[in-house]
């Protein structure tokens, strides 16, 4: 950010740069990394667009889209990332529901919102704020029968889950991603088909060796 606290574009310009050089295969464009939940709408828009118009399809590029509290704005506002450009709107979890409402709850509107977009591509996060809502894999495979959905950004930390979506999955278009470094390795062998966690923030050369 700026003094003034803005985005400071001519210095995302060189981060943008800095992580294609060290042949990172795509970009999370507004993630927590991003600083999303401190961002207004407009301004994680104008951030995915940057990111999108800078990379200039060098690799792929996605971005979050549902942070509002309402399915309606959730819509709109998925609506809005998409016309950016990105690649695909990342879901984020746990915005759906609350802590204590069932899957029934979070698949029904899940459903308003890809009746709504049917022809936007998404991706899902489970992201750790403000609550942490994994999807268990009988919900994943319901996601991946959509032919909505390309990943999941999985963030349980535990190959016992890990492997049990890979098989809910298996045979369709999504593909899950591990968010932890320390069991990636594992993952791999499992069958996951990246890395999308923080520590590729610092080092991505490690990942992309790997």
């Amino acid at each position: 950010f700026t003094s003034s606290n803005k985005v400071d574009y001519c210095a995302l310009e060189s981060l943008i740069e800095w992580y294609l050089s060290h042949n990172v295969h795509g970009l999370f464009a507004v993630c927590q990394s991003s600083e999303m939940f401190a961002l207004s709408d407009k301004e994680r828009t104008e951030l995915a667009r940057f990111i999108v118009q800078q990379v200039d399809g060098r690799v792929p590029v996605i971005a979050s889209g549902n942070l509002s509290d309402t399915i309606n704005a959730q819509i709109e506002e998925s609506h809005r990332m998409a016309e950016t450009g990105v690649d695909a709107v990342v879901l984020l979890s746990n915005r759906f529901t609350s802590q204590t409402e069932p899957d029934d709850e979070w698949k029904r509107k899940v459903g308003q919102l890809l009746r709504a977009l049917p022809h936007v591509r998404f991706g899902l996060y489970e992201c750790p704020y403000p609550y942490k809502r994994l999807l268990s894999p009988e919900l994943l495979a319901w996601c991946a029968s959509t032919g909505q959905f390309l990943f999941l950004k999985d963030t349980s930390c535990d190959l016992g889950q890990i492997e049990a979506k890979l098989r809910a999955v298996e045979g369709t278009s999504l593909r899950v991603y591990n968010a932890n470094t320390a069991t990636l390795l594992d993952s791999f062998k499992l069958g996951v088909s990246g890395f999308s966690g923080v520590m590729a923030n610092f080092h991505p050369d490690l990942y992309v060796w790997l």
